[in-house]
């Protein structure tokens, strides 16, 4: 069995440390929890599983998760882990397209298993008793063991979808060597080790959560704390009990645990270092994270084609600069023309951003004319607009599908965030495009506040320090931000949720 696999990725100094830690139900030790995968993943044999199929796995952040997520890949299938929170119809699609041979889903009524139904996909409920999975069926507790066979780091561990933020989502399949590639980027750019404690507080069917994460911390023998849920009010108490050492979220969770902190008596030194990912942390925010929490902010840069992480801000001594992504972290980055032509351009000069590694992705699932679009020159694009500095540290200045286009003016939508966030009594923020008989499109913006504005006095706070046409001609003021399941706030959602309303 090669070493280059995610049967390999449990790496404890000692087996007896902790490996997954259930705040107020169960602790495993790193023997206790390779035990519970080797004898799942023959479990699943001996339910019939082929190896190579996808097994869609239908939980929420818990110690079945986490078993099952090993146990598949261990037995040569391919984990394909879905929000459980999706619809049916959703449910549907995504089991469809991967084309499922298994779901996995929680005992009782759920969508996943009528969705499942609907479908013809055999369903095992996941339960536990006490630090064991229980699988069963319609017939009962499975109890048939047989031989996983050994996978091979060509073989396919992990089927994913792209977000769909511009256009149908796509099937990423991921290779255990693209993964174990990913999983040793991380580990080794944050230098984990086994004193390290990470809390879980992004989903696991998401690679934030699973690769950014989990997977690092279990390679480097740490440990994971894993709540159910995020919850601002015990994350605090979490940290403390467990000690832990570091924790991973998107901007939204950043900005709430911020805006909490004194109420929540957060302490002022708390976390070896606090990573961003997944959404532009503004730099207001990064420096009123450092300044409060007392620990580095390392903003990283990652996507669902490369097995997540591509760059980061470097561990201190190095030089974290605000507004950037950091230095590219085991793969080669570039900027290519707009046009996709092939040509790199110079440094300083912006273009899409393109990467090449051996986390990347080979290839969209059953989808040449993606693939085709995707790929130029062995480069992946992967639709981001940015440049590169001197020294290698990556600005992003948004989607290329994102930029509005305000009477032939390009606008980075992140720009506008980032002047906006920087205003004393605004929270959140997000600016778009909106439709315009005269230009084609004008900027908008919607804001969360923190404190006492008004529409006018933002808008005149914008115009000290943004061109006149990058200012946003209304701005809408709400209690709330429409968010994707991982805390993504998608531009494309906001003209239906704040313009379309109005009309």
């Amino acid at each position: 069995m090669s070493t280059n696999t995610l049967a390999h990725l449990l790496n404890p100094s000692s087996a007896s440390d902790d490996s997954i830690i259930i705040p107020g139900a169960t602790t495993l030790s790193y023997a206790q929890y390779a035990y519970e995968i080797e004898r799942t993943a023959e479990l699943l044999a001996g339910a019939g599983v082929k190896p190579g199929r996808p097994v869609s796995i239908v939980l929420v952040n818990n110690l079945e998760f986490m078993v099952l997520f090993l146990a598949v890949a261990r037995a040569g299938a391919v984990a394909a882990p879905l929000n459980p929170a999706y619809t049916v119809d959703e449910f549907k699609f995504f089991m469809e397209d991967a084309d499922a041979q298994l779901a996995i889903v929680p005992p009782r009524t759920h969508l996943g298993r009528d969705a499942a139904n609907e479908l013809g996909i055999p369903v095992l409920e996941a339960s536990l008793d006490g630090g064991s999975v229980v699988l069963s069926n319609g017939s009962g507790t499975l109890t048939k063991t047989v031989d996983a066979p050994a996978p091979s780091p060509e073989d396919v561990a992990l089927f994913l979808h792209t977000s769909g933020t511009t256009s149908r989502p796509k099937g990423v399949p991921l290779t255990h060597a693209n993964l174990m590639k990913s999983i040793s980027n991380i580990k080794n750019h944050y230098v984990l080790t086994p004193e390290d404690t990470s809390i879980i507080v992004m989903p696991l069917f998401h690679v934030h959560g699973l690769m950014g994460a989990s997977l690092s911390t279990l390679n480097s023998g740490g440990s994971l704390v894993i709540p159910e849920r995020f919850s601002a009010s015990s994350f605090w108490g979490l940290q403390k009990n467990y000690s832990a050492t570091w924790y991973s979220a998107v901007p939204t969770i950043h900005q709430i645990l911020l805006m909490r902190s004194d109420d929540d008596n957060a302490p002022h030194e708390s976390f070896r270092f606090i990573r961003s990912c997944s959404s532009a942390l503004a730099p207001a925010v990064f420096e009123k994270l450092e300044a409060r929490f007392g620990a580095p902010v390392l903003e990283a840069y990652g996507m669902t084609e490369a097995s997540h992480q591509m760059s980061s801000s470097p561990m201190p001594p190095g030089k974290r600069i605000p507004g950037t992504v950091g230095q590219a972290t085991g793969v080669e980055i570039a900027i290519m023309d707009m046009e996709a032509t092939g040509q790199i351009q110079k440094t300083g000069d912006i273009g899409e951003v393109v990467i090449k590694g051996e986390n990347v992705m080979h290839g969209y699932n059953n989808n040449p004319e993606a693939n085709a679009e995707a790929f130029v020159d062995g480069w992946f694009r992967t639709g981001d607009q940015g440049f590169l500095d001197a020294d290698g540290y990556l600005s992003l200045t948004g989607r290329i599908k994102e930029l509005i286009n305000r009477g032939g003016e390009k606008i980075s939508p992140l720009e506008v965030d980032g002047v906006l966030l920087k205003h004393p009594a605004v929270a959140e923020a997000v600016c778009f495009a909106v439709p315009d008989e005269k230009y084609g499109e004008v900027v908008h913006a919607a804001v969360v506040l923190s404190g006492e504005t008004d529409q006018a006095e933002i808008r005149s706070y914008c115009r000290e320090q943004l061109a006149d046409f990058k200012v946003p001609d209304v701005v809408y003021i709400s209690d709330v931000l429409p968010r994707t399941a991982t805390g993504k706030i998608q531009r494309r959602h906001m003209v239906t949720a704040f313009v379309d309303g109005e009309n």
